[in-house]
């Protein structure tokens, strides 16, 4: 622990001009990042008496070893850099809301030729329009199915539509009119286009128009005593009257905003924001973060809030106006910041009176509900992992409680297509993004033994060598980024613990290579899946947890994440490698052309699915070709699967019936 005093700035050396700061660790790691309009003010408030300071904050001085800051120009320049460097090096102290679930989105694919509707999470893509998200996948999926009668746009995944544009008939959505079945030509590209417009203006909130619109073409109809046309539109304006009553009218056709709300106790924050679109309600979301910075106002979390949420890829979401419960001190910058990457005017304010005020206050109470909910369910957890973690340190008698916990396990086939795979604990919760792949390649056969010594080889020389890196560079903390992604160094962080999946054979090899390198400060066990035993290197007996144990319970999850990590990778590389094998059966095939079919399939089934149209589409290839790599994939696929060699149309990569003579069997 590090003592404040050792490295506050001398006297006078502090500028008292706007400026962005960081506080880092011994190792160059940032931990803290944050911005100033007069940084000598704001420095000297942590230099204080640690009694003085909040709990938090005295962790964050005591981590930390170095000061450092930039002065800039302006407040816009300062939100900025300081957005940047919290994507850079992702600081532990400062406050990141982390969405507490995977919400569903409604999402149009505008980059395909026919665009499909459909429900999608996780992170967006590029040629994509998502609206929402929601609170539930099933809500979206009523929706659209009501929908889908008024705007018959596809919603088939690229299988179904290729393969009933290969039969030539729609599917059960085309008999019932819920589709226009561009995949057999009953409508052409730029008919399917228009569809797909309307649903998506129907969607962003211009709803008055189109109905008044359909209105006029009942009418239109009837006068013209085309009843069955005119019963068709009034049964549309029904299934869109009943969509829009999903969601609830609160303010005018006009508003377009987002409204924000804060609940608050010391240690965290819940946050609730409901998307206005419309005048209707069009989705809700929320998050619950931990409050790192005890010195954080209500303005500053609603300011990193602001951040987070609106800028990178969202910047594209951010409304014309967004409703806050405090205005916080940079609350022209950041409107000034939005503006720019909105590219209109994106105004911020707290509603006074009327409807906003009111909806202003629903929101609250969600936010409070859902921390209340949240501090009621997570008690217990955040509990468990530190007495996990307690156990851990206490039973493998190690200097401190493991924060950062690392997995190896090893996955191979008969000795083929050797994979491993790295996970990451930290504080008992999986760090997915620093998860590692690795492919085998100094380890013939099977030998899980050597291949966890090469594992835990090539993993630790990264450390070694970042860690030079850093000792060599005049700036350890901009070296934490490597120049040539942009990304975060993350083998330069050294684990509490390494876990391989083993009993002693593979822990003996795990201490050996990390000993070789000078690593034997790092302690390493291993869990033996049979009696779930946890060995220790040079013990001759292991260490037994209680069935019952936290510990033990914290270190199966991870060794089973290990697991479940390396299986996928290895599924994935012998899929590729399936293809590999077929492929070269194709006369004329090289490895450029192989890579090629490689790289844009990525498995046998979806290039099993493939057309000759879709082939031959890919650089380097002609018909001729493309017909040989179809007819060499259907043809070896169903003759693993039925024994005969099937006859195969070359112009769609369909098998075709056959009624020639069974193979011979047994007599």
């Amino acid at each position: 622990m590090a003592d404040p005093s050792s490295y506050r700035p001398a006297p006078g050396s502090i500028p008292d001009s706007p400026g962005v700061y960081r506080f880092s660790d011994a190792g160059g790691r940032v931990v803290y990042v944050g911005k100033a309009k007069n940084l000598r003010a704001r420095l000297s408030s942590y230099f204080q008496d640690l009694a003085n300071l909040h709990p938090r904050t005295q962790a964050m001085v005591t981590t930390a070893a170095k000061v450092e800051w930039t002065v800039v120009g302006t407040e816009v320049e300062s939100l900025q850099l300081e957005y940047s460097w919290i994507k850079e090096y992702d600081p532990r102290f400062n406050v990141k809301y982390r969405d507490d679930k995977s919400y569903p989105w409604l999402a149009i694919t505008l980059n395909e030729e026919y665009p499909r509707v459909m429900v999608g999470r996780g992170q967006k893509k590029k040629g994509v329009r998502y609206f929402g998200p929601y609170s539930h996948a099933w809500a979206i999926r009523e929706t659209v199915d009501l929908l889908l009668r008024v705007f018959p746009m596809r919603s088939c995944s690229k299988g179904v539509f290729n393969r009933h544009r290969q039969i030539g008939r729609p599917c059960l959505l085309g008999y019932i009119g819920k589709c226009a079945a561009p995949c057999t030509g009953q409508v052409t590209q730029d008919e399917h286009r228009k569809i797909v417009e309307d649903f998506a203006a129907f969607l962003s909130g211009q709803t008055a128009t189109y109905v008044r619109r359909l209105e006029k073409e009942m009418r239109a109809a009837a006068a013209e005593l085309e009843y069955e046309r005119a019963a068709k539109i009034r049964d549309d304006l029904a299934a869109l009257e009943k969509a829009l009553a999903k969601n609830a009218v609160v303010l005018g056709d006009s508003t377009d905003t987002d409204v924000i709300a804060l609940s608050e106790d010391p240690l965290e924050v819940a946050v609730q924001i409901f998307y206005v679109r419309g005048g209707r309600i069009r989705g809700q979301r929320g998050w619950i973060a931990d409050k790192a910075d005890g010195t954080a106002t209500t303005g500053d979390l609603v300011s990193h809030f602001i951040q987070q949420l609106y800028a990178g890829d969202n910047a594209d979401a951010s409304p014309r106006e967004i409703l806050v419960p405090t205005l916080p001190e940079d609350v022209e910058a950041l409107s000034e910041w939005l503006t720019e990457l909105r590219g209109s005017r994106v105004s911020i304010r707290v509603p006074q009176r009327g409807d906003k005020k009111a909806l202003m206050e629903t929101v609250e109470r969600n936010a409070l509900q859902t921390l209340t909910m949240h501090k009621t369910k997570r008690a217990s957890d955040l509990t468990t992992r530190n007495l996990a973690l307690e156990e851990i340190q206490a039973a493998l008698d190690l200097p401190e409680a493991p924060l950062r916990l690392e997995c190896y396990d090893v996955s191979n086939l008969q000795g083929t297509e050797v994979v491993a795979s790295m996970v990451v604990f930290e504080d008992g919760l999986p760090r997915k993004s620093e998860y590692r792949r690795f492919v085998i390649k100094g380890v013939d056969g099977q030998n899980d033994v050597a291949s966890i010594a090469e594992v835990l080889t090539r993993r630790f020389k990264r450390l070694l060598d970042e860690r030079a890196v850093l000792q060599q560079d005049e700036d350890p903390s901009a070296a934490l980024i490597d120049p040539e992604t942009g990304q975060a160094r993350k083998f330069s962080y050294a684990p509490g613990l390494v876990v391989v999946d083993g009993g002693p054979p593979q822990v003996a090899a795990a201490r050996q290579a990390m000993d070789e390198l000078g690593l034997g400060d790092i302690p390493v066990c291993g869990l033996a899946k049979r009696l779930e035993e946890v060995w220790l290197p040079d013990e001759e007996d292991p260490v037994i947890f209680s069935r019952t144990s936290e510990g033990l319970y914290l270190l199966q999850r991870l060794r089973d994440e290990a697991h479940r990590f390396a299986i996928t990778h290895h599924r994935n590389r012998r899929s590729k490698s399936m293809v590999e094998s077929v492929l070269d059966e194709v006369p004329g095939l090289g490895d450029v052309r192989r890579k090629t079919l490689l790289r844009h399939f990525g498995s046998l089934k979806k290039l099993r699915q493939a057309t000759v149209d879709e082939v031959a589409d890919l650089p380097g290839f002609g018909r001729r070709t493309a017909e040989s790599v179809v007819l060499a994939v259907n043809a070896v696929a169903t003759k693993a699967d039925t024994g005969r060699v099937p006859a195969v149309n070359t112009a769609t990569g369909e098998i075709l019936d056959d009624d020639g003579p069974e193979p011979a069997g047994p007599a």
